[in-house]
C-alpha cells in the first residue's frame, strides 16, 4: 500500500510540473525581430516601422541631444470594435542597449500621442525620441503592444545599420 502512496505522490509531482511548465510558456514574451521597412504583427496590430530621420525639433520643443524621428504605419487586423496606439508603447535601444522612450511634440500633424484604431484602416504616424545618434551605430526600436491587447508578444525592429 505505501508504494501506491509514492507512486501517486510522484504521479502529483510531475503532473503539477507539467502544468507549471506549460503556464510558463504561455506567458512568457515572444520576441519577434525583423527590420525597417518589413510588415509585422505584434498581437492584433499589423506594423511598417521606417527611419525618416534626424530633426532639431522646433521652437517649442528641444532635444537635449537629437530626435530620431520614426515612421509608423500601423492596421488593427483584430476582431474588436477598435484598439489604442500610444506613443508609450515605443522604445528605441541604443548602441550601449540603454532605452529611451518616445517624446511627444507637434512637430507634424503626424506626431503620435494616442490614436484608436479601427479594423483594416491603416494609419501613418511618427514619432521620435532624444539620443545622442550616431549613423554609424546599430538602433533598435522595441513596441510593447498595451495592455487591452492580451499578447506575449513584443517587436524588436532593426533601425539602423542592420
Amino acid at each position: 500500500m505505501a508504494g501506491l502512496g509514492a507512486v501517486i505522490v510522484v504521479g502529483a509531482i510531475i503532473a503539477s510540473m507539467a502544468v507549471a511548465m506549460f503556464m510558463y510558456t504561455q506567458y512568457q514574451t515572444n520576441f519577434i525581430e525583423t527590420t525597417a521597412g518589413e510588415t509585422f504583427t505584434v498581437g492584433p496590430v499589423e506594423y511598417v516601422i521606417t527611419f525618416e530621420g534626424t530633426h532639431e525639433g522646433d521652437k517649442d520643443t528641444k532635444p537635449e541631444n537629437i530626435f530620431v524621428m520614426i515612421g509608423i504605419t500601423a492596421k488593427y487586423i483584430g476582431d474588436e470594435e477598435k484598439t489604442l496606439l500610444s506613443g508609450g508603447q515605443f522604445y528605441i535601444v541604443d548602441e550601449k542597449d540603454q532605452k529611451h522612450q518616445a517624446v511627444y511634440g507637434e512637430f507634424s500633424s503626424k506626431d503620435l500621442l494616442l490614436e484608436w484604431l479601427e479594423p483594416n484602416k491603416p494609419v501613418e504616424k511618427t514619432t521620435q525620441f532624444d539620443i545622442p545618434f550616431d549613423e554609424e551605430k546599430v538602433y533598435k526600436v522595441i513596441i510593447r503592444p498595451q495592455k487591452d491587447q492580451s499578447t506575449v508578444d513584443t517587436a524588436v525592429i532593426c533601425l539602423t545599420n542592420c
